[in-house]
């Protein structure tokens, strides 16, 4: 078997190798995870959803609801001139987060403290959508008893009184 040495060919795109290897590692960055965020759970049918975005300040983000799908996007105003970096490392990509809202749930409000925005959300379900007790009648026609919460014993005599009326009737 005879064996080739192509390395003459590739010497002409010395230098080219990690262009190119920097161009592919830029275009596979993922900014989809950018900026980091959480979601709590504040009280009852309310919610917190933070995202850590240091060095924006109100006027570079944008918060908009259509459809259940809250979009929060960003971007960062340019820089005044003048400003030399010796080292830049703070991040000022621009972003967008959308995250799907489940029915019924508001944006209450939003505000940027400590390089966070926090965005506040509250669950309203209307009442004709929340569940509700429906009372079980007997085959007689007589309204049954709701019973509810949990029985420490059974009075025997007025159980066996019950039942003998109910045999009578």
């Amino acid at each position: 078997m005879t064996a080739f040495d192509f390395s003459p060919l590739f010497r002409t795109a010395i230098g080219f190798d990690r262009l190119t290897d920097a161009l592919e590692a830029a275009r596979r960055l993922d900014t989809e995870g950018w900026p980091p965020y959480d979601i709590e759970l504040t009280g009852e049918d309310q919610y917190r959803i933070s995202l850590a975005v240091p060095g924006y300040r109100p006027e570079d983000l944008e918060i908009e609801v259509k459809d259940n799908r809250l979009r929060v996007a960003g971007r960062r105003r340019e820089e005044q001139e003048g400003r030399k970096y010796l080292y830049k490392g703070i991040g000022e990509q621009a972003f967008e987060r959308v995250f799907q809202l489940a029915d019924y749930v508001k944006v209450t409000g939003a505000e940027v403290k400590d390089g966070l925005l926090h965005i506040e959300l509250v669950r309203e379900v209307p009442e004709s959508m929340k569940p509700r007790r429906i009372e079980i009648r007997t085959a007689t026609g007589k309204e049954g008893k709701l019973i509810e919460g949990e029985a420490d014993r059974v009075d025997t005599e007025e159980a066996e009184a019950e039942q003998k009326s109910e045999a009578a009737a």
